[in-house]
């Protein structure tokens, strides 16, 4: 089974070898079918540090690394002006 790719932006990099990552998905409603905007965040591991807050970066699924982070950082698409 492929992993998952997800683009999103860098919302906090405070933590140390961590960032969140806000992912905006666009849905139909179910009853009056609108195009909706969904966002959810996902804590990410970026144990180089690359990315900063503000930042467009695309993240893969992985296993399990921490108690809330299953997502890893692949690559930084666009860097925060």
């Amino acid at each position: 089974m492929p992993k998952k790719v997800k683009v999103g932006t860098v919302v906090s990099d405070k933590m140390d070898k961590t960032v969140v990552v806000s992912v905006a998905e666009h849905k139909a409603h179910k009853k009056y079918k609108k195009t909706m905007t969904f966002s959810k965040k996902y804590k990410v591991s970026d144990v180089n540090g690359t990315s900063k807050m503000g930042d467009t970066v695309s993240i893969v699924e992985n296993r399990p690394i921490s108690g809330s982070v299953r997502w890893v950082l692949d690559k930084v698409v666009e860097a925060a002006k």
